[in-house]
């Protein structure tokens, strides 16, 4: 992305999300969020999107071989879990004691 400010996400690294699109497509089952790729607009889900990387033999892996690991996926295929609506919601954000905290719309939840 090239634009002049860093935009802004709802979704950090350790929130549980579920995937609202794609092949795997799960409203039900949240998943963790590994990693977010702020420059490209995507997120590394935990079990989402595996694709499989064939690597030559190193001093580390001395075996090599083909390796199963998990690719970045856009952030807007997914979509933060409330675990008390036990629902994926919106967020709006809020100041308190002046700082921003995250919200879900549907239970009124701050999100951690």
């Amino acid at each position: 992305m090239s634009t002049r400010f860093k935009p802004k996400f709802n979704i950090k690294k350790g929130d549980n999300v579920v995937v609202i699109t794609g092949e795997d497509k799960d409203v039900t089952k949240p998943r963790k969020v590994l990693e977010v790729l702020v420059e490209d607009a995507r997120v590394l889900v935990e079990g989402v999107n595996i694709v499989t990387k064939h690597s030559k033999p190193t001093a580390q892996n001395t075996k090599g071989g083909i390796i199963k690991k998990e690719a970045p996926i856009a952030i807007s295929n997914v979509m933060l879990w409330d675990a008390k609506a036990k629902a994926a919601t919106k967020i709006k954000r809020e100041r308190k004691d002046g700082k921003l905290i995250r919200v879900s719309k549907k239970s009124g939840e701050a999100i951690k």
